[in-house]
């Protein structure tokens, strides 16, 4: 059991307190679960790019999933191998590019064909062959949240089937250009298997497609989003989400390439915030905490469900509240009609599955500072990232003041 209220007591709120056990556990499942195959685990650096939870999952044998070059910086700043990072998202500058490139990473997971030219274009720049998988979008509704569903023609992501054969046969006959991999990713949050099966289906019969015009991939990177529990959902099992993936491969020796994060790092995470006023108007009561919308925005973002736990010695009947930060927004909440014994000023409220789209998604909007980040392991705390101040948020503006 983690003590929240010695941890708020020692590092202040509000703060995030991550359970490194948790994540040990969440991994060594999922890579035991393809241990039928040759895979990889490429742990997705934007669920939570903190470096040490980084370097916790690269002491594991762990990859990277990155999104942006600083992502990529920081999988090797954390110890990840060149031979374990790859490169995705849908907006790659030259600059990126060529840094991935230069730091020989495993692959660039490429979007577009004006993306695969550019790639082309500075791989011969540098007089080397650019590694690459296609990002497929397979048209597959994967029964998530709009704004994480990714596998539909409607969405930005990936290329279609037709256009993605074009583009390897375009790689294959480039000195530039080496294919290796084919990639999907069809949304996060995923508790539906059949959307998973269908889409590996249909990119599993892509591949052996392109065998038939002896286009010979390695790599078939199954991107990640499998769910996690919130609140009562029922979630995939590892075994069963590596099985529906594993059966659409009959006659293909790949090697499996897995990038989850949230599945890793949510429920290893809690937020931990403190009352400082409850308030009535009218019908309407208030909790209002030192934690706000900067710290974490998935309520407000997404409407997102958060178990809140309540450290308070009132043992009282329920009531129904908002729980609302400072920040001058009325989207500044993390539950509405929230049942919650009455409270008093610096009882905690523990908001739970924060530990991937949290801090990383956290800003300094109303000049607040991000909150301090604790990792707890084999029992002991420690600070990952130390709480920030004012001149923490104004050093990159302060030598540019004019008289």
């Amino acid at each position: 059991m983690i003590d929240f209220e010695a941890l708020a007591k020692e590092y202040g709120t509000p703060l995030y307190v991550y359970d490194f056990d948790y994540m040990s556990a969440q991994y060594t499942e999922l890579k035991e679960a393809f241990r039928g195959r040759k895979s990889i685990i490429a742990y997705a650096v934007k669920a939570n790019a903190n470096l040490s939870v980084v370097r916790h999952f690269a002491k594991l044998g762990s990859g990277a999933d990155c999104v942006s070059i600083g992502e990529v910086r920081r999988a090797f700043l954390a110890g990840i191998p060149a031979y374990k990072i790859i490169f995705s998202g849908v907006g790659k500058s030259d600059d990126e590019i060529r840094e991935a490139l230069e730091r020989d990473i495993l692959y660039i997971n490429v979007e577009s064909e004006a993306e695969l030219q550019r790639v082309e274009v500075i791989a011969q720049e540098l007089c080397k062959a650019a590694r690459i998988s296609i990002r497929v979008n397979p048209n597959i509704d994967p029964q998530t949240h709009p704004y994480i569903a990714t596998g539909l023609h409607d969405n930005k992501f990936g290329v279609d089937l037709s256009s993605a054969k074009r583009m390897y046969i375009q790689a294959k006959n480039s000195k530039y250009l080496d294919p290796v991999g084919i990639h999907f990713h069809i949304g996060s949050q995923l508790t539906q298997l059949q959307p998973i099966r269908e889409a590996a289906e249909i990119v599993a019969d892509l591949v052996r497609s392109l065998q038939a015009i002896d286009i010979e991939l390695k790599f078939f990177d199954v991107g990640g989003g499998l769910g996690i529990q919130y609140d009562n959902e029922e979630t995939i099992k590892p075994y069963d989400y590596a099985q529906a993936i594993l059966g659409t491969l009959r006659g293909l020796d790949l090697t499996i390439l897995c990038e989850p994060g949230r599945f890793l790092t949510a429920n290893a995470g809690y937020f931990v915030t403190k009352v400082l006023y409850e308030k009535q108007n009218g019908e309407k009561k208030f909790v209002i905490v030192d934690g706000a919308m900067n710290d974490l925005l998935r309520p407000s973002l997404y409407n997102a469900y958060h178990k809140i736990e309540a450290i308070t010695e009132n043992k009282g009947p329920l009531q129904k509240v908002d729980i609302v930060g400072p920040v001058c927004e009325s989207g500044d909440f993390f539950a509405k009609d929230y049942l919650l014994p009455e409270l008093h000023r610096n009882d905690l409220l523990v908001i739970h599955s924060a530990g991937a789209y949290g801090f990383g998604m956290g800003s300094n909007y109303n000049t607040r500072g991000r909150s301090a980040e604790v990792a707890v392991e084999n029992g002991e705390a420690r600070v990952i990232r130390k709480r920030e101040c004012f001149e923490d948020l104004i050093c990159l503006e302060q030598e540019f003041l004019v008289d």
